[in-house]
């Protein structure tokens, strides 16, 4: 396979597309491919684009064994007591430069896919070949470069912006460029993306970017730099623009995106590639899975928290702390949001046609069912222990359900309740297997705004977006200096949170020792 230069840690090394490493001669041999002679046919160049998505599964990003399900251990909703990948370290506020673990995969990993796309973009236009599909393929490269700059500067700030294929001369020096120029080559990348990618795929094409997704990303990044973090002076027009970009999402009736059914279901590998999910990172085994049933089953290092399960309502709509919602403390989780019971098992839920104990889940309790196999009947037949806990499960960046939640945040802040933020509110609440009631005006605009965060919180819990959320909000202040409970109450450890430091994470030891030029984020 071919010898693509990245960057990583902004020093070059060699790694093929799809991850191989080989020996660089100065020679050039004519039985395997080397930088002389790779750029040569359309086979080569759908390899690096390959490389250019693999990595997606990386530890730092969305693959590794868990890592976008223990990223939801850096939140109130959950608890990672192996402290995998250091989310743990994050979660009770002592992260440093130097701890490793995500806090530096996320940066080299983002680089590796960086440097893969700035060598495809640079080297793409030496190949002959359909000029439509290079067209296509140059936009599949731009979308991921800026979901590679949007993992960066959403967690670290501003960082080092390179646009040209890796070059250890002019660039393993480079400062930290603001975070506001990386945010805006972002947007660029994902515009000349949507405006060459396709509405969708057939066959084995499935899983590439598509338009929605650039639009959804785009939707996405608008809607953090309109957040509090990035937008202290609550400048209004950066929520219109958040909202016009999840509203271009939901006007693409030819995309054919909408809601599943069934919310259990979404997340199971039959269903893989539906009409809500936008973009996913594909698994399959054994060539290519993770852990998430391994986790989710048996090592329970992403193990749900009391207040998590005390966060659902009541089947009727009502908060159990309502006198009037019908909460009997003999069976706490009876006439609960349905979604609790496709999120997580709880104590007396049943599990593989088991019921469970206090002692099933040790951790807390709880354990986590969304992004597993598993349900209250037996598992699959060949789809667990037989593949070796590995699961195939895609993990979803982008769903539908996001961005109608996206846009009704986005409205609420930029002009107040209307019926578009009601409706687009409701049509995720009244999903057919979920059918929460309604919820009906009036409502102040700071009412409405409990309600979006709330509804996101339930919606997407376990799936490793209510880290950002609680970041972007400025939340985390306030949910993250707490303590955190068992099923039964027991107290686990109190977390702290440094509003003056930890809303950004640090720039890695390893990187500011390689280049000093790269400032460190304050207070680490």
């Amino acid at each position: 396979m071919k010898n693509i230069a990245i960057i990583t840690g902004l020093l070059v090394v060699l790694l093929g597309a799809g991850g191989c490493e080989e020996e660089l001669l100065e020679t050039q041999p004519t039985d395997k491919y080397n930088e002389g002679n790779f750029w040569e046919s359309e086979a080569a160049v759908e390899a690096a684009l390959s490389g250019c998505y693999n990595p997606l599964t990386a530890d730092g990003l969305f693959g590794g064994d868990a890592t976008p399900l223990w990223e939801e251990t850096a939140t109130p909703n959950a608890y990672n007591y192996s402290n995998a990948m250091g989310f743990n370290l994050i979660a009770e506020g002592r992260q440093q430069s130097s701890n490793g673990g995500i806090i530096a995969q996320r940066w080299h990993d983002s680089y590796v896919g960086i440097g893969r796309c700035n060598t495809f973009l640079a080297n793409v236009d030496r190949v002959e070949m359909s000029e439509d599909i290079k067209t296509r393929m140059k936009g599949e490269a731009h979308f991921l470069r800026g979901l590679y700059y949007f993992m960066l500067e959403n967690y670290y700030g501003g960082v080092p912006l390179i646009l040209d294929e890796p070059n250890p001369d002019t660039q393993s020096d480079l400062s930290r460029t603001p975070r506001e120029e990386v945010v805006a080559q972002i947007i660029q990348d994902l515009d000349s993306a949507a405006l060459v990618l396709p509405l969708n795929y057939s066959g084995g094409n499935v899983g590439r970017a598509t338009k929605g997704a650039a639009l959804a990303l785009k939707a996405r990044v608008l809607l953090y730099e309109a957040s509090p973090l990035f937008n202290p002076s609550n400048d209004i027009t950066k929520w219109q623009a958040a909202a016009d970009a999840a509203k271009a999402v939901m006007d693409l009736s030819e995309a054919g995106y909408g809601l599943y059914d069934d919310y259990r279901e979404l997340f199971m590998p039959q269903n893989e590639n539906n009409k809500e999910v936008i973009f996913d990172v594909q698994y399959i085994f054994p060539g290519l899975g993770t852990s998430f049933d391994l986790i989710g089953k048996q090592y329970n290092t992403n193990a749900p928290l009391l207040g998590l399960a005390q966060a659902y309502d009541m089947k009727n709509g009502l908060p159990a702390s309502d006198p009037l919602s019908g909460y009997n403390e003999e069976e706490p989780y009876a006439n609960r949001d349905p979604r609790l019971y496709a999120t997580i098992f709880y104590p007396g839920d049943t599990l593989m046609e088991q019921v469970v104990d206090e002692d099933r889940f040790a951790v807390t309790g709880f354990g986590m069912q969304k992004y597993t196999i598993y349900d209250e009947g037996p598992a699959p037949a060949g789809m667990s222990d037989l593949k070796s806990g590995q699961s195939e499960t895609n993990y979803i960046i982008l769903r539908y359900a996001d961005v109608l939640l996206m846009y009704a945040e986005a409205m609420n802040e930029f002009s107040g309740p209307s019926p578009a933020v009601y409706d687009a509110l409701n049509k995720v609440r009244q999903r057919p297997s979920v059918n929460m009631p309604e919820i009906v005006p009036p409502h102040t605009q700071e009412e409405l705004r409990e309600i979006i965060r709330h509804e996101r919180r339930i919606e997407f819990a376990g799936e490793g977006y209510y880290y950002n959320d609680i970041r972007r909000w400025k939340t985390a202040e306030d949910v993250l200096n707490a303590p955190i409970y068992t099923y039964n109450g027991s107290q686990i450890e109190v977390r702290t949170f440094n509003p003056a430091r930890d809303y950004l994470w640090p720039i890695p030891l390893t990187e500011t020792d390689l280049n000093p030029n790269l400032e460190q984020n304050p207070n680490y």
